[in-house]
């Protein structure tokens, strides 16, 4: 078998899925009982495989989450409220496809942050496109996109990924310009992508963050009314951590 030519042939066509697993089968006994279709067939799936990891590099390249975090490594065990099976469901990113937000509230320290970014890293598992930004961030960069030419630019990136993280916000009260941008960014979301808000604000009191009653009802209602909710509670887990790490 002409191996080392064939080898090359794919890696010329950008198959390397399929160059892995020419070298696989070839160093295997058990695939000469295998017919040119069977062949066929596994060389296919290694480059599905590939690509699909390829695919799934990039967008949480592209998401920038604060932390690899995955769903199967969340502890339900803490004593911080958080409800398995909705957590489950929610992992399964129907939300996301049906353009539902959600809302994750809590305590500073007890792992809204990393919780937002496990489902992120999931819904990137599940071919969807993902920004991570933190709130104060997302207000400074549109701020200098007000006076360098950025600012639509900036809004209409804010508007793309499928599901956008916005995490850490309040509770600061937003000034004139920021209540605008939250506006924006709200509206162009709304029943098109979905938008998953951290915050140590229980969602009853954003009102008095917005600051302002006309835009805060526009604003929620295009937050709240189709939201999930998670509202977790306890003391810190990094406290807690680190009093066992002192044991």
């Amino acid at each position: 078998m002409l191996t080392h030519p064939t080898l090359d042939l794919l890696h010329d066509l950008g198959l390397e899925g399929c160059a892995r697993g020419f070298r696989e089968l070839a160093a295997n006994p058990a695939a000469a009982t295998l017919d040119h279709a069977e062949w066929l067939g596994v060389l296919l799936e290694h480059e599905v495989t590939r690509r699909n990891q390829k695919l799934y590099e990039n967008r949480a390249r592209r998401a920038r989450l604060r932390h690899q975090a995955v769903i199967e490594d969340v502890d339900y065990r803490a004593a911080r409220g958080l409800d398995k099976a909705l957590f489950l469901k929610l992992g399964a990113c129907g939300w996301v496809r049906e353009h539902r937000n959600l809302i994750l509230t809590g305590p500073c320290g007890v792992g809204k942050t990393w919780l937002a970014c496990a489902l992120g890293n999931q819904a990137c598992r599940e071919n969807l496109s993902v920004l991570y930004v933190r709130a104060s961030r997302l207000f400074a960069d549109l701020a200098l996109g007000r006076g360098d030419g950025r600012y639509t630019r900036l809004l209409r990136s804010y508007g793309k990924a499928d599901l956008m993280i916005l995490d850490d916000w309040g509770p600061e009260p937003l000034g004139a310009d920021q209540r605008r941008d939250l506006l924006e960014i709200v509206e162009e979301r709304y029943g098109r992508k979905s938008l998953l808000i951290t915050s140590q604000v229980p969602a009853s009191n954003w009102h008095a963050i917005i600051g302002n009653p006309t835009l805060g009802d526009a604003i929620l209602d295009r937050i709240v009314h189709n939201a999930y909710r998670i509202e977790l509670s306890g003391d810190s887990l990094r406290k807690h951590k680190a009093e066992v790490e002192q044991k």
